[in-house]
């Protein structure tokens, strides 16, 4: 039984940018087998594929690892990144791959599990506030690669509306030239749980 209606697959069409920021305010979701944990999206960061040098498919880059992202939009693109799991949503049309990282959730339901999880000796804002950290919380995975978001266990529902929105650089891409200075990252103003 899912813990709300996810959204419908139409909604991950948006041009990444816009979606970057249209998902602020919405519910990620991961149900499992020891519970269910959500938490409302409040930082993302878009990565426009081809030609932006911080994308793993820059230059149309195409590896088993990316290879989610020449799909459709609305999949789950997980990786690896000193050993954290980082969960991103694909965007744009098939065969241009893009995609949004989520950066940081505010926690919703499963708070309890998400502490079992990260640690008891965690700060609230803490459990959740950084890519790694909400992956860890929500108990996404590395094989969740490749699912619709749009479709328990791990998707995406209707949040909450949000009435300010901030953009600034994205954070931890420093030896991507130029691209390190896109304004491609979107934060909700003022939320404790934004990773920085």
């Amino acid at each position: 039984m899912s813990l709300c209606q996810p959204l419908d697959r139409s909604f991950f069409q948006l041009p990444t940018l816009e979606l970057a920021k249209s998902l602020l305010g919405m519910l990620l979701v991961k149900e499992t087998e020891s519970g269910t944990a959500s938490g409302w999206i409040v930082e993302t960061e878009a990565y426009i594929g081809p030609l932006d040098r911080a994308a793993h498919s820059f230059g149309n880059r195409r590896t088993p690892r990316t290879e989610v992202m020449f799909g459709p939009p609305g999949y789950v693109y997980t990786y690896v990144m000193h050993t954290h799991c980082l969960v991103n949503v694909v965007s744009g049309r098939e065969g241009n791959p893009e995609a949004v990282l989520i950066r940081a959730v505010e926690p919703c339901t499963g708070i309890e599990l998400m502490f079992e999880r990260r640690g008891k000796d965690k700060q609230l804002p803490d459990l959740t506030n950084g890519p790694g950290k909400l992956t860890k919380a929500l108990g996404i995975v590395k094989e969740d690669y490749g699912s619709p978001i749009f479709e328990p266990p791990l998707y995406i529902a209707e949040g909450k509306k949000i009435h300010s929105i901030e953009a600034g650089p994205r954070i931890g891409i420093d030896n991507s030239g130029e691209a390190k200075d896109y304004p491609w990252r979107f934060w909700v103003s003022g939320n404790r749980f934004v990773s920085r």
